[in-house]
């Protein structure tokens, strides 16, 4: 089992940043699990935000990159995803996944979510 907890959400203005936390734990957890990042805002569909995989590799969506950057602590079983210049589009809750797959960024391919947390950024 994996258990997942994110933190670091809140209300920011336009332009501003934030840095969310995502850390891991269980017995079965490792640093060969692949992480990725996903935010639902209201009344749309959970969508892909970034990845990395083992070995620090990271893959964004078209909309963040140049914006969000993934980075992965595995001495902490934590991964970070810092978020600068955010756009009001960019409220939503963010969700952290774990599984052993490589390079997906269907939210099928995951097993183990975190609970979420709240990021909203005012214009």
């Amino acid at each position: 089992q994996v258990q997942l907890v994110e933190s670091g959400g809140g209300l920011v203005q336009a332009g501003g940043s934030l840095r969310l936390s995502c850390a891991a734990s269980g017995s079965t957890f490792s640093s060969s699990y692949s992480m990725g990042w996903f935010r639902q805002a209201p009344g749309k569909e959970r969508e892909f935000v970034g990845m990395t995989w083992s070995g620090g590799s990271t893959y964004y969506a078209d909309s963040v990159k140049g914006r969000f950057t993934i980075s992965r602590d595995n001495a902490k079983n934590t991964v970070y995803l810092q978020m600068n210049s955010l756009k009001p589009e960019d409220t939503a809750v963010y969700y952290c996944a774990a599984d052993r797959v490589f390079g997906s960024r269907r939210s099928s391919d995951y097993g183990y979510w975190g609970q979420g947390t709240q990021v909203t950024v005012s214009s």
